[in-house]
């Protein structure tokens, strides 16, 4: 019988942020796969734990995942770490998770931290639809290519940048995001964290002497907000109707002549949030 892959999610910064299930993980398995086996290292000694590891990163993937792999076929139980986060989402992992779904391995994530969600819910951007991009490009000319493409996203989306890069990265993202808000988290849970708000602009001219890894999160372009703010009130205006509606003694007609009055709004009006909420489910 195969053993487990389990993929551990491990503190973006401060090494309490770690789950008492992930920690009995990384105690009971056979081999830690990790990205840097000194950052791992460091993390497991932190929590008292006793456990052989073995590198596993983008350069040796390769001839890391059949190694893997027997191991796993053999019974082993296998911990799959990164520095920093849940393997895979902008880290290596993905490679060896692919490995086991086609020999028929059990995988089991082992939830925990991440930087975009943490970073997203500071924010205060809506949180539906969140599209996470990564890294972004080193050399310029591709970044800008890649800053122009990702700018077609209406609603909220995140990428990371280091720090020698993000003024300069902000700066040629302006001519893309515009006035789109953006939220800097900086040192995220570290001693130092800090979150920076306002545009690529006006966060540019404060990064002179930037310091720490960047999580950017940039929100909704006013188009997208117009959309759902109207979804939204679509939604309460639906729901009003047909809680009136389902009240003995009234009719629909009724209900949307209340409703309409209620808001101002004519019936017609009413009738049409109704429908348009109706097409998306609520």
């Amino acid at each position: 019988m195969s053993g487990t892959l389990y993929v551990v999610a491990t503190p973006i910064g401060n090494l309490e942020d770690i789950t008492f299930r992930a920690v009995r993980v990384l105690r009971s398995a056979a081999i830690i796969a990790a990205e840097d086996t000194r950052r791992t290292g460091r993390l497991l000694a932190h929590h008292g734990i006793q456990a052989r590891t073995m590198s596993f990163h983008e350069h040796n993937a390769k001839s890391r995942v059949p190694q893997l792999l027997r191991r796993l076929q053999a019974g082993d139980e296998v911990a799959l770490v990164t520095d920093a986060g849940t393997p895979g989402v902008s880290d290596p992992g993905l490679e060896l998770v692919r490995a086991c779904v086609e020999h028929g391995i059990t995988i089991d994530p082992v939830p925990g931290a991440s930087a975009p969600l943490t970073a997203l819910v500071a924010s205060g951007f809506p949180l539906i639809p969140f599209t996470i991009y990564g890294f972004a490009p080193n050399r310029s000319k591709a970044r800008n290519e890649w800053l122009a493409k990702i700018s077609e996203t209406a609603h909220t989306f995140s990428f990371f940048e280091a720090p020698h890069r993000i003024q300069a990265t902000l700066n040629e993202a302006a001519q893309y995001f515009g006035n789109r808000p953006i939220v800097l988290g900086r040192e995220l849970t570290k001693l130092h964290q800090e979150f920076l708000r306002g545009t690529a602009v006006s966060l540019a001219e404060e990064l002179a002497d930037a310091r720490g890894e960047f999580t950017v999160v940039v929100g909704p372009s006013v188009n997208a907000l117009h959309q759902q703010e109207i979804l939204s009130s679509d939604e309460e205006l639906a729901n009003q109707f047909w809680q009136m509606a389902s009240t003995p003694g009234v009719t629909r007609r009724s209900a949307l002549s209340c409703i309409a009055k209620q808001y101002g709004k004519s019936q017609k009006e009413i009738y049409a949030a109704v429908e348009r909420a109706k097409k998306l489910g609520y």
